[in-house]
């Protein structure tokens, strides 16, 4: 169907990499060939992915030139969808647990934000219902797509959208890519995660390699018990989140402390003359402050304070350099300079 409604702005950017660097078939690196983009609608904002796709240009290899697209993709949507994950969870949610129409889940979704339209909310629950059907039920075709494969990483992870209800548990087999179980669990215990696990071990019948997940605690204790004989490693996100933990607090108080030198924006703004050629480059100055205050960054591979200070010390370096060339506006009063110093 055409698009009748323009999409919304992207309130975040992601830039996404693959973790493979090596054809899996031959061996060599693999070389970065573009840039995507695809904007994801989630519920706390309109995401714009920057997808670093990776080809082999091995010509002589039997992958030469197939795409290879960031892992991390996966978590974020469904293929061709505009709808974040999270979304559907929470439609479902909505739907089974609490009963309601696709009317109210629609006000739900846009009371929290989310720009969808209520038949798009319609079509949501349909990927929710198809999600919870996968289960296995297809396993000599799961067994096909694997076929050419000698074993399987296995990829879990639980998506909750508010505290309480139930969490949509996903596994999925990283080499393929293939969805391989999803199963909404009202307890997220080491022994209802371990019988998840070996559903698939059974059902698909391939060695199992390695198993990646975050650090939950159930997760560890179910891989454990489950599969004890398998490597189990923390995604790289959530190993460098632990590792980096007392340089991402020393980083969330300096940003703290930063914001408290840049208070009075509005003040600022709101003595501005309507029509002045000096208000709007203070005005601009302002802007851009805001801008910063508002980038948090995403710790620990960007860390927020460090990057407000870069981007403050910018902005009071750029209003000294006017100071010396004699077309710094003066502010009306001798406290409206303060929000420039980092």
């Amino acid at each position: 169907m055409v698009r009748r409604t323009v999409q919304p702005a992207a309130t975040q950017i992601h830039d996404l990499h693959c973790l493979l660097q090596e054809c899996p078939s031959c061996g060599h690196h693999l070389r970065a060939d573009y840039i995507n983009t695809r904007r994801v609608r989630t519920l706390k904002a309109v995401v714009e992915l920057r997808l670093h796709i990776r080809r082999c240009p091995n010509q002589e290899c039997e992958r030469y030139h197939q795409v290879y697209r960031p892992e991390s993709e996966g978590q974020w949507a469904l293929p061709q969808h505009e709808i974040g994950l999270d979304v559907v969870a929470y439609v479902g949610t909505l739907r089974y647990q609490e009963q309601r129409s696709i009317a109210q889940i629609h006000q739900a979704l846009v009371e929290q934000g989310v720009c969808i339209s209520e038949r798009s909310v319609s079509n949501v629950l349909n990927r929710y219902d198809e999600l919870l059907a996968v289960k296995l039920t297809d396993v000599e075709g799961l067994k096909s797509r694997l076929s050419d494969q000698d074993m399987m990483i296995l990829a879990i992870d639980g998506l909750q959208p508010t505290m309480g209800h139930e969490v949509l548990w996903a596994i999925r087999e990283c080499i393929s890519g293939e969805l391989l179980l999803a199963e909404s669990l009202l307890s997220s215990s080491h022994e209802a995660l371990g019988a998840l696990l070996n559903r698939v071990k059974e059902a698909i019948g391939l060695p199992i390699a390695a198993v990646v997940s975050d650090g939950q605690q159930s997760i560890r204790k179910a891989v454990r018990t489950s599969l004890p004989e398998v490597a189990h490693g923390l995604c790289h996100f959530h190993y460098l989140r632990e590792a980096a933990k007392e340089i991402y607090e020393a980083d969330r108080h300096a940003k703290k402390e930063l914001k408290k030198q840049v208070r009075g924006v509005r003040v600022i703004e709101r003595s501005l003359a309507a029509d002045d050629a000096m208000s709007e480059v203070v005005n601009g100055y302002c802007q851009a402050v805001r801008s910063a205050l508002t980038d948090d960054g995403r710790p620990p591979l960007d860390a927020a304070g460090l990057r407000l200070h870069e981007r403050l010390t910018q902005i009071h370096q750029s209003v000294e350099n006017l100071a010396k060339r004699g077309t710094s506006p003066k502010p009306s009063s001798g406290s409206n300079r303060s929000f420039i110093k980092a």
